[in-house]
């Protein structure tokens, strides 16, 4: 198909890939939109796709994806990877979106329209597409062709949910997010914020802002983060584990945000318990928790030593 031919042609590379216990796997060589494939180890892979063993690999690469199974091998160090970031995510989405090649999705209405179907990030929805453009989102509507709701038989009596959908506020307005005037398309600064300098939060709200780079949006976050993290670690596992969560769902990237009991005070109130998110990366990476401290005693100095060497 001309679309997949198209996209192959965006990046040359040589990918391996493989089951780590059995050292056996197939390597894939992508240049200039065309496909060679060998079996074996290739020596010098620009990246690797790695399976604890065949089995997982095919499991886990069989039509259809479950997506909760991909994510736990993340977790779990079943699945990795290893080469740079723009390659390794390019491959994997078009490993991916090569088991849906030719494959027909969407209902054609009588007037000609596409519905199909989405998530969003606030709930499922009906999304209506006439000549290319979104036309309409609709909360999705459930019919006889649908698999039945749950049921609960308790004391003679059965209790089944209606079958309907939520959706939160910000989902039903997702087409905005594509056609707005007012939608972002790049990074932006406020106009008196200076990160080495002033940074005038008091004008939050009120201030214009400025374009900046990519390069320096990403410069921005990772500062701050350090920044935060120097001075109040108790409360990076917010940080943490919403990074650990972003990662595991969207990269093939073993990722893991490991539960620590927090030490330390929240503001100026009394202990209170609560987790910090460690991330750990790598198959040899130490897991497990550690038991910090409670809402029923003080925190010690040797238990603050002990977190903040474990995090």
């Amino acid at each position: 198909m001309p679309p997949s031919g198209t996209g192959l042609k965006q990046r040359d590379l040589v990918a391996q890939i493989m089951a780590r216990d059995e050292e056996t796997g197939r390597w894939f060589k992508l240049e200039d939109g065309r496909i060679t494939s060998g079996a074996g180890l290739h020596p010098a892979p620009d990246i690797k796709l790695m399976f604890k063993n065949a089995a997982w690999g095919a499991k886990l690469l069989t039509p259809p994806v479950n997506w909760l199974n991909q994510i736990n091998a993340q977790k779990d160090f079943i699945l990795g990877v290893e080469g740079s970031e723009d390659l390794t995510n390019w491959f994997a989405q078009t490993l991916m979106m090569s088991q849906t090649v030719g494959g027909k999705i969407g209902t054609r209405l009588e007037d000609g329209t596409m519905r199909y179907c989405n998530m969003t990030n606030g709930g499922p929805v009906f999304v209506y597409v006439k000549d290319d453009k979104i036309v309409r989102m609709t909360p999705i509507d459930f019919d006889d062709d649908d698999p039945a709701s749950w049921t609960i038989a308790a004391r003679g009596m059965h209790f089944t949910p209606p079958s309907k959908t939520t959706l939160a506020p910000h989902g039903q307005n997702a087409k905005s997010i594509v056609y707005s005037p007012d939608r972002l398309l790049y990074p932006m600064k406020r106009v008196d914020f200076d990160p080495d300098g002033e940074r005038n939060p008091q004008n939050r709200g009120k201030s214009g802002y400025v374009r900046i780079s990519w390069e320096e949006a990403i410069g921005l976050v990772t500062t701050e983060i350090k920044r935060q993290e120097a001075r109040a670690w108790p409360r990076r596992h917010h940080v943490l584990t919403r990074l650990a969560s972003y990662l595991g769902q969207y990269r093939l990237l073993p990722v893991r945000a490991v539960p620590l009991r927090q030490c330390g005070r929240h503001d100026a109130r009394a202990p209170q318990p609560g987790f910090l998110g460690r991330l750990v990366l790598g198959r040899r990476a130490p897991l497990g928790s550690t038991r910090c401290g409670s809402a029923s005693r003080k925190p010690t100095a040797r238990w603050r030593t002990a977190c903040r060497a474990a995090t």
